[in-house]
């Protein structure tokens, strides 16, 4: 006797209760949309693809850590004063005192580093919610990054001109136009999909958001946790700013606060939620992809690149909306199978 095919709706099923599906479903919209807006202008032309791609490359690896935290119920705005402290910082010690590159590399990531530990303690120590401590870090790490560039080297800008193999492995191009982010960035998505799908650390971090007291009651180390996601997200944010400088050949220090709005977005479109303990790596990824084609490809039609706030606006409310369904399919789904 054969068995009725039930495991292909099953996984149907699943598939489209996963938090990526209405990410992957509002990004295959847009970009169809821009595709046929924007064929005549070679949005689908190498140069072109590699223009959105390029751009959600340094959005995406700053986005994954702040779904994370996102995730584990905590939210890290200060993303926007860590880029522009760790550009400064590897253009200064690698650029206007000429120390070796990895000097500076392993400077701006510490940098990185620090902030989040101290967002981190924080957060953990006090009864601060996240949002207030990384406002707080923001400004307070925006200030220190102006006031020092001024003290080190009297200007708030400075240029740097790395080694042919750091521009190469860091700041370089291939296959027509991508930057060297682009592969970082998908390396750092299959590392990131690990940890947070298939290692034990992913459950934690859903179990945070959660119920962080019944995280704690199981055994889960939530402090650690905690300050662990908070220093990831800032040390990719401070990766990003070093291959922006390396890049670019510059760095400033003035705060990126577009950057914030951006992997807020991207995040949020990608279907994670703000309350916490639900979303995916992959979804988060479409929603990166979806945000840099309407910001970087409305050029390439002959829309009003003015409407591209308002396509991000309209888009992030459906989002929203979108997020809490695919939530309640799969919360039901998941009790329907537990009953049975």
């Amino acid at each position: 006797m054969v068995a009725p095919p039930t495991s292909t709706k099953i996984s149907f099923g699943s598939i489209m209760r996963n938090p990526a599906a209405g990410a992957f479903m509002g990004f295959a919209l847009v970009f169809i949309m821009f595709a046929i807006f924007g064929y005549q202008r070679n949005f689908l032309s190498v140069g072109g693809v590699s223009t959105w791609v390029n751009f959600a490359s340094t959005v995406g690896m700053i986005a994954i850590p702040v779904g994370f935290l996102m995730i584990a119920g905590e939210l890290d705005i200060s993303t926007g004063a860590v880029l522009p402290a760790s550009a400064m910082t590897v253009a200064i010690t690698s650029g206007y005192f000429e120390l070796p590159i990895m000097v500076g590399i392993i400077a701006a990531l510490s940098v990185g580093a620090l902030i989040g530990w101290v967002n981190g303690m924080i957060v953990t120590r006090t009864q601060v919610p996240s949002f207030i401590v990384t406002l707080a870090t923001l400004f307070a790490v925006a200030g220190l990054t102006l006031s020092l560039s001024i003290f080190f080297i009297n200007t708030t800008q400075t240029s740097l001109n790395a080694p042919e193999w750091a521009k190469a492995l860091f700041g370089g191009r291939a296959l027509g136009g991508f930057r060297s982010s682009v592969f970082w960035w998908l390396g750092m998505v299959g590392v990131f999909v690990y940890f947070l799908h298939y290692s034990p650390w992913g459950n934690w971090v859903f179990a945070l958001g959660g119920d962080q007291e019944s995280a704690r009651n199981a055994g889960i180390p939530t402090r650690r946790l905690k300050i662990a996601l908070f220093m990831l997200c800032s040390t990719s944010t401070a990766f990003a700013g070093v291959l922006q400088t390396i890049q670019f050949n510059a760095a400033t220090s003035q705060a990126n606060f577009g950057m914030i709005f951006n992997t807020i977005i991207a995040v949020v479109v990608g279907g994670a939620l703000l309350t916490g303990g639900f979303g995916t790596v992959l979804g988060i990824v479409f929603g990166t992809l979806t945000l840099s084609v309407v910001q970087q490809g409305i050029g390439y039609t002959q829309i009003d690149r003015n409407l591209s706030f308002l396509i991000i606006g309209v888009m992030l409310l459906v989002a929203v909306l979108m997020n809490e369904t695919f939530r309640k399919l799969a919360t039901n789904w998941s009790t329907s199978k537990k009953k049975k």
